[in-house]
């Protein structure tokens, strides 16, 4: 295969990707450059990249006001194989339960949301605390990201059922509630920031849970923003004219119809009454909903 056609694989396996996979292709993208100019700078004998610094986020404000899309790339970095292993692991796992509950653009917001929530309860942190000063100002990884999207399903659907090997079947609420302790017991630990970063992801997660149940998206101004800066937006498509069966034409707008008015009424049960009270069928349709 050549480079050509391997890239354009990867463009059509992203475009057809769910949100989930997507958020997982950038990662692992973003790793693997960085990975790339890490090998290059050590084999010239060359300090390494300076650039790099200019993703990560800093505690610092001076730092912090020098590159503000720090905020945003952070979430995106990571310092290791592992450290990304682990992240996209529990990112598909409980991105997928996500969807369950909420629509893709709702996780895509959140990925931000958490990240952000994340990043600013880290910098309050540091510069509220002495005992953080001889800390390490600095962190990257999507693990806040993660952890806002694992507590808004466990608010959402506490009692949904979470199969976990060696271990059987565990309900959400305590999976989101022993992930948040751990956060808090390892607070001032050697990795402080990261786990302070966490609780930020934690809390946004509950914030957007809790607020979409009162009619409140606190991912609707993010989505608004990624929207009108995505690079995939599509063009209008030209107009054009045919002449083709009228009466297909209105069978199809007729079915097209029906199935969005379905859809339409499980979303409403869903709202009242929880995951819990839908049919395996109204789940199925749900689900091949939220892929289309």
């Amino acid at each position: 295969m050549g480079t050509g056609r391997f890239i354009t694989d990867l463009k059509r396996r992203f475009s057809q990707g769910d949100t989930v996979m997507q958020l997982i292709y950038v990662n692992a993208a973003v790793f693997l450059a960085v990975a790339v100019c890490n090998i290059v700078t050590t084999l010239f004998n060359l300090p390494p990249a300076a650039w790099l610094q200019w993703l990560e986020l800093s505690a610092n404000p001076e730092t912090f006001v020098r590159q503000p899309w720090s905020l945003f790339t952070y979430m995106f970095m990571h310092a290791g194989v592992f450290h990304i292993l682990f992240n996209m692991l529990w990112l598909y796992w409980f991105g997928r339960l996500f969807l369950n509950f909420f629509s893709s653009k709702h996780l895509r917001g959140l990925y931000v949301l958490g990240g952000i929530c994340g990043g600013l309860l880290f910098m309050l942190f540091y510069n509220v605390f002495p005992y953080f000063d001889d800390k390490s100002p600095w962190i990257v990884g999507a693990s806040a990201s993660v952890l806002a999207i694992v507590v808004a399903s466990g608010v959402r659907e506490p009692n949904c059922p979470v199969q976990f090997m060696f271990i059987g079947v565990v309900r959400l609420k305590y999976v989101a509630a022993f992930m948040v302790v751990l956060d808090l017991l390892f607070m001032t630990s050697s990795n402080a920031g990261g786990h302070i970063a966490h609780l930020g992801g934690a809390l946004s997660g509950w914030w957007f849970a809790a607020g979409l149940s009162k009619g409140h998206d606190a991912t609707k101004w993010i989505n608004g923003v990624l929207d009108f800066f995505s690079v995939r937006r599509r063009k209008k498509p030209k107009m054009k004219v045919y002449y083709g069966d009228k009466q297909k034409d209105y069978d199809f707008n007729a079915r097209k119809k029906e199935r969005e008015a379905e859809v339409d009424r499980i979303l409403d049960k869903l709202r009242k009454s929880g995951y819990g009270s839908l049919t395996e069928e109204e789940k199925k349709r749900l689900f091949d909903a939220s892929k289309k």
